[in-house]
């Protein structure tokens, strides 16, 4: 259904057999200056549970998988299921070079098609990267925690931001 190729780089669902260098995408990526805590996965099948396989979009050049974002219904609740909460991370070899955006772009396309209204995502306000690359991708800031997490002998703030894809 989903498969956007621009030029070597392919977005497709994510499979089984992609576990490992997600999970070693994780382990790199989610810091102290990303995630409230550093990422740690147990097993694959610890993984498994909490991000089966389509859950995910994943950027795939040649045979190596570059990236992901994730996304699914925030809560249980039938009142909700107009929104996908997502999340995004792309290798550090292959940031800067458009499939941050790529990611974005299909999975805005691929909500739409479902019927999703809003796209919302959370954000350390220390990550000041992540939250330039969320506004030029057409998110807004929603609302904030102030000094909700203390990291690395800071207070930091965590940032709500959403994007309405109608």
């Amino acid at each position: 259904m989903l498969h956007i190729d621009r030029e070597t780089m392919s977005i497709r669902f994510s499979e089984f057999r992609d576990v490992r260098e997600l999970i070693m995408l994780d382990h790199l990526i989610w810091t102290e200056d990303t995630a409230p805590a550093a990422l740690s996965w147990r097993s694959s099948e610890d993984y498994l549970l909490h991000a089966p396989p389509g859950s995910q979009l994943v950027a795939v050049k040649g045979d190596t998988l570059c990236g992901y974002v994730g996304f699914g219904c925030p809560t249980g609740m039938k009142s909700n299921r107009h929104v996908y909460e997502i999340h995004i991370a792309v290798h550090p070899d292959w940031q800067r070079l458009g499939i941050g955006r790529s990611l974005i772009e299909a999975v805005k396309e691929l909500a739409s098609e479902r019927g999703i209204r809003k796209l919302r995502l959370r954000a350390l306000s220390c990550n000041a990267t992540a939250l330039a690359f969320y506004g030029q991708c057409g998110f807004d800031e929603e609302g904030r925690l102030r000094e909700e997490f203390y990291l690395a002998g800071r207070y930091v703030d965590e940032v709500f931001m959403s994007c309405r894809l109608v």
